[in-house]
């Protein structure tokens, strides 16, 4: 069986999740950072989500003849495979510029992988080797659309327990970033990932949290002592309001490069995108979000 209980990663390589949506750019950028950053191997993944081609239903071979319907059908064959190669020239052109970008970028060991199949049951499968997973906040089918995340993110950030940076449209350097932190055992477990991670080493750090300063949440101290520890000044934020508000505007006042948030595991599976926190800013912030589960 599957060990669905990850610690966090210290090893493994970065994948980068691409497709042809406008995103394609930044995760690939994003990706070259991380994995200069992490020092670690990068991976190109295009995962090719198989739509079979199937003719109308019912059986029209009355009206239109038995052999022009097996004509048909074998015209809709041949368009199908036409459609799936020209698919998976079109996913190795891509995943062979954005090796090459990375490259330029500074990425380590950049090389390229081609899958079929659900983006999601592709990267379960191959998160025992991954240590970071970079994907855009929308797919092909909803980049333009800025209400409205893909469905494969969604399916993602249910499925796999490694970390997950979701980018914004354009990348840009990171040099600051704000841990949004509730006293939840996942926000400490980001306290921990960026207190032992090299990802963020150097950089200015933040510590958002939404509620009154009569009322701190539990282990609050111990981030900030635990981040002192490990060399970081992390600046201490505290705001009245609900979570969604808070963090949002905290962002916007602060012009944070980044934002590390905890993503609910099974267990809330219900609350996981629909109506939560991690959606609303998802969908709202206009800056890469680290995901850990």
């Amino acid at each position: 069986m599957k060990n669905t209980e990850y610690e966090i990663p210290v090893d493994g390589k970065v994948m980068a999740c691409l497709d042809v949506s406008a995103y394609s750019h930044s995760v690939t950028d994003y990706a070259a950072w991380a994995s200069k950053r992490l020092e670690a191997d990068l991976t190109c993944l295009h995962v090719l989500d198989h739509k079979t081609v199937r003719p109308a239903s019912g059986d029209y071979s009355g009206a239109i003849g038995m052999d022009a319907k097996s004509h048909l059908l074998d015209e809709l064959a041949e368009l199908e495979a036409k459609q799936n190669r020209m698919a998976i020239q079109q996913g190795r052109a891509m995943l062979e510029q954005a090796a090459a970008h990375a490259t330029e970028a500074g990425a380590l060991n950049a090389n390229v992988l081609q899958r079929h199949g659900p983006l999601a049951q592709a990267l379960t499968e191959l998160e025992d080797q991954v240590r970071l997973f970079v994907l855009g906040k929308r797919g092909e089918a909803a980049s333009l659309n800025s209400d409205h995340l893909g469905a494969n993110l969604e399916r993602v950030v249910r499925s796999v327990h490694r970390p997950t940076l979701v980018t914004s449209r354009e990348f840009r350097p990171v040099n600051t970033f704000g841990i949004a932190f509730d006293g939840s055992p996942t926000t400490h477990k980001c306290v921990r990932m960026v207190a032992m991670s090299p990802l963020l080493k150097g950089l200015e750090c933040h510590l958002i949290v939404a509620g009154k300063s009569s009322n701190r949440p539990k282990g609050l101290d111990w981030a900030i002592e635990h981040l002192t520890q490990a060399g970081f000044s992390p600046e201490l934020h505290i705001e009245p309001g609900e979570a969604e508000r808070v963090i949002a505007d905290q962002v916007k006042a602060l012009d944070l490069d980044l934002l590390i948030m905890g993503a609910y595991g099974h267990s809330r599976i219900r609350y996981l995108i629909v109506g939560s926190t991690t959606t609303t800013l998802l969908r709202n912030c206009h800056i890469p979000i680290l995901l850990l589960r």
